[in-house]
């Protein structure tokens, strides 16, 4: 198996941060849904919003290693090739998929910031991004939440697609993904 990318599949690097992103996105979804469950001002509570906060932002610092993945190593190609539109849709697909990783950690940051809430990052304290401000906090929660369903959904489309290539259409869209034996 290969470090870097190769012409038949994604290397170890690619596939290794492809798929710590899904363990990474799961957990920011289940901390935000599990927030609920404990009553409000409980430290439980208030654990899991560190704990979304923190797994967000990790968020953020691994899609920008992955955009430098990106950059650096080309993708392998499709067997057989896909249909032109096919490629359009999925290259879409993946330009979205980076646009809601890399927004929707900004989002919450910029959330506690207008708060005037500290932003923590595993034993580190962030600086803000924007000054406190109230009214500006709650429509850009209103956002950061939207965009949460966004997420679900592209997600969901992200993995359906993958399925789909691999039962239907049957390429190798999914196995270039997965580790090789």
């Amino acid at each position: 198996m290969h470090l870097r990318n190769d012409k038949t599949g994604y290397g170890v690097l690619a596939m290794s941060a492809h798929w710590l992103m899904l363990l990474l996105l799961v957990a920011v979804f289940a901390t935000m849904e599990l927030n609920d469950i404990f009553p409000k001002g409980s430290a439980e509570r208030a654990a899991m919003k560190t704990w979304h906060f923190m797994l967000g932002l990790s968020v953020l610092a691994l899609v920008l290693l992955r955009l430098l993945f990106r950059l650096t190593d080309s993708a392998p190609v499709v067997t057989p090739a896909p249909a032109r539109w096919q490629e359009r849709a999925g290259k879409s697909m993946h330009l979205l998929l980076y646009v809601f990783m890399i927004l929707m950690p900004l989002l919450g940051w910029l959330i506690l910031s207008a708060k005037g809430k500290p932003i923590p990052f595993f034993g580190l304290s962030l600086p803000a991004l924007i000054g406190k401000n109230k009214e500006t906090a709650h429509w850009i929660k209103d956002i950061h939440e939207t965009g949460a369903t966004v997420g679900y959904v592209l997600i969901g489309l992200h993995a359906a697609a993958a399925l789909l290539h691999h039962y239907v259409i049957r390429d190798d869209t999914l196995r270039r993904m997965l580790p090789r034996r």
